[in-house]
């Protein structure tokens, strides 16, 4: 009896344990998919701007992924399958991070021409608060960003993903941030779905002489979107 008993005991730890592990799990690799809600009545500033947008197209959803790995990650716009004649409206910036050398790569597109801009990754004095919320099944922690006097920032962040990746650049956070919104609801981004796989380091890089010549290591380390 004692025997079975010492028996349903060890069990019983093992699957606690398992169980445990599977909570605890972390990911390195694989794609999140953000959904991005542009409020353009707040964005636009300029009177002749805001002829454009009324009650009815105020919020402009677009779709972004960030595909990673634990060296490298990209951010870029999902091209939607039908055409969306309000596109110009919102921006469709690249950003390209490397972790390991600290350094981005933005592309900003201007009305079909392209501008390459190469940087150190920012550093954000984030502030990490108690708070926490669920995205995408993860727990994710907030935390604030005081851009200046009139811009304070908010992100959620998965410390179970582990790399410092976020959408539009924004990182510095112990885990891959799948919530940022400003404090007046004018630019949201949520994470709707993350998908993990194995990105290998040596992934082939979109043949992009311009974007070679600036990072001559991205051939061997940026997951190919």
């Amino acid at each position: 009896m004692t025997l079975k008993a010492g028996i349903k005991t060890i069990l019983l730890f093992l699957f606690l344990c398992s169980e445990g592990l599977a909570w605890g799990q972390f990911y390195s690799s694989g794609t999140i998919y953000y959904t991005r809600r542009t409020n353009l009545q707040k964005r636009f500033k300029d009177e002749r701007m805001k002829r454009f947008v009324n009650e009815d197209n105020k919020i402009k959803n677009d779709r972004f992924s960030l595909r990673f790995n634990d060296t490298a990650s990209v951010f870029k716009y999902v091209v939607p399958s039908q055409p969306d004649e309000n596109s110009w409206l919102t921006s469709k910036n690249e950003y390209y991070q490397y972790l390991n050398q600290h350094e981005q790569l933005t592309i900003f597109s201007f009305f079909g021409s392209q501008v390459y801009v190469k940087d150190s990754l920012p550093v954000r004095p984030w502030k990490i608060t108690q708070s926490k919320r669920t995205i995408c099944g993860y727990e994710c922690r907030k935390a604030i960003y005081q851009k200046n006097d009139s811009t304070r920032i908010y992100a959620w962040y998965a410390p179970n993903i582990s790399p410092s990746i976020g959408p539009e650049g924004f990182w510095g956070l112990p885990g891959a941030i799948l919530g940022i919104a400003t404090e007046d609801g004018g630019i949201i981004y949520f994470a709707d779905k993350v998908e993990f796989v194995e990105i290998p380091k040596n992934a082939d890089f979109p043949k992009d002489k311009k974007l070679y010549r600036l990072f001559p290591y991205s051939r061997v380390q940026i997951p190919r979107c």
